[in-house]
């Protein structure tokens, strides 16, 4: 599925839930730029997904139309049958990485980035004899994720653990240089492909 029909199904969702977003909100939502969601909104309507009406202090409301709500309906369904090949995906891969890591004596793991890889990682997890030791993740310290509490990363030199699975969505230059620069060989970072 293309980043912008995922775009397109939030901005329909939004406006479907019966508030009046402004476009500085949408753009906080989606992480994108304010001339960005202007664009997209402007695309949208001309479309006929929804309809732009003023109400006072200088708003607009906008009012999905049915043609909106079909194309809504078509995205979710997308989206849906996305998110469910890449569980799919990612748990036969998972399921692969676990059996090679437990075949060459690994026992026990963390997980770095606290993401839906993450929790898939984690039900995989489950059928091996590897441990989690800790999930960590710069944004979400001390939040609770999979029964347990996040770990700041700046903790990772004192945790014992023999692998380190990144789950996290940042890209992998980032984190492979936050793992190094707390001193952990690569050979000790593993990544899905």
């Amino acid at each position: 599925m293309k980043h912008q029909d995922i775009r397109t199904l939030k901005i329909l969702e939004e406006i479907d839930n019966d508030h009046t977003p402004s476009q500085r909100d949408l753009a906080r939502e989606l992480n994108i730029s304010l001339g960005l969601v202007n664009s997209f909104i402007k695309r949208l309507a001309q479309k006929g997904y929804f309809k732009v009406t003023n109400i006072p202090r200088n708003r607009v409301k906008y009012i999905l139309t049915p043609k909106g709500a079909a194309e809504k309906t078509r995205l979710t369904y997308q989206y849906i049958h996305y998110s469910f090949e890449f569980y799919k995906r990612s748990r036969r891969e998972l399921s692969k990485l676990f059996q090679n890591l437990t075949a060459h004596g690994v026992r026990r793991i963390i997980f770095y980035g606290a993401s839906d890889l993450a929790e898939i990682a984690y039900v995989s997890l489950q059928e091996t004899p590897i441990t989690l030791v800790a999930v960590l993740d710069d944004t979400k310290i001390g939040e609770k994720f999979l029964g347990g509490v996040i770990t700041d990363p700046s903790e990772l030199g004192t945790l014992s653990f023999d692998r380190i699975l990144v789950t996290a969505i940042e890209p992998e230059a980032d984190i492979r240089e936050k793992i190094s620069s707390a001193g952990i060989h690569k050979n000790k970072v593993v990544m899905l492909e």
